[in-house]
């Protein structure tokens, strides 16, 4: 498959330039639940998979802290900009969803493209982590809405996807 992502290659720069703890609440495990999460509701919701993906691993990856961080959405989709062409493969179309997925992500937005929304329920899917259950009126998903039990158990155990991070490299 041509210009087939190298989510390995991806995530060592990620992580090279991450500056909170891998295994924090903004770090890899929360990006392979996201991964899974938007997955799921992207093939339900006819999302495209390979963006979901993507927003998954920038979507977090420049925070500076684990609290508010208003800009941080802006700066993993800056991140993708500045790979694409080497590591990041997407026409012009498919990039900007990746950006404005990530650069909206944390705004509240619930309608929109099908891939947007994906990326969007996907992160909010896995609020668990830090004590919070998602609600089903702030999700743009009937498909998300149906997942919040699942995942909600996935997020409050700090659950390891590890098909996900077995693709990344990391098992």
């Amino acid at each position: 498959m041509p210009n087939a992502h190298d989510y390995g290659a991806l995530l060592q720069v990620i992580l090279s330039g991450y500056s909170l703890p891998h295994d924090g609440y903004h770090g890899v495990y929360h990006w392979a639940r996201v991964w899974e999460n938007g997955l799921r509701v992207a093939e339900s919701q006819g999302g495209d998979a390979e963006v979901v993906r993507l927003f998954a691993l920038f979507h977090d990856a420049r925070r500076v802290n684990e609290h508010l961080d208003p800009d941080h959405g802006l700066r993993g989709g800056d991140l993708a900009h500045a790979l694409r062409g080497s590591l990041v493969h997407l026409d012009d179309t498919r990039f900007e969803l990746l950006y404005e997925a990530c650069r909206l992500h944390t705004d509240g937005h619930t309608t929109g493209d099908a891939t947007l929304l994906a990326c969007w329920d996907a992160d909010r899917l896995d609020l668990g982590r830090v004590g919070i259950t998602p609600r089903a009126e702030l999700l743009c998903t009937d498909a998300a809405r149906g997942l919040i039990p699942w995942a909600q158990a996935r997020a409050t155990a700090d659950a390891r996807v590890h098909e996900v991070l077995g693709l990344w490299g990391r098992s």
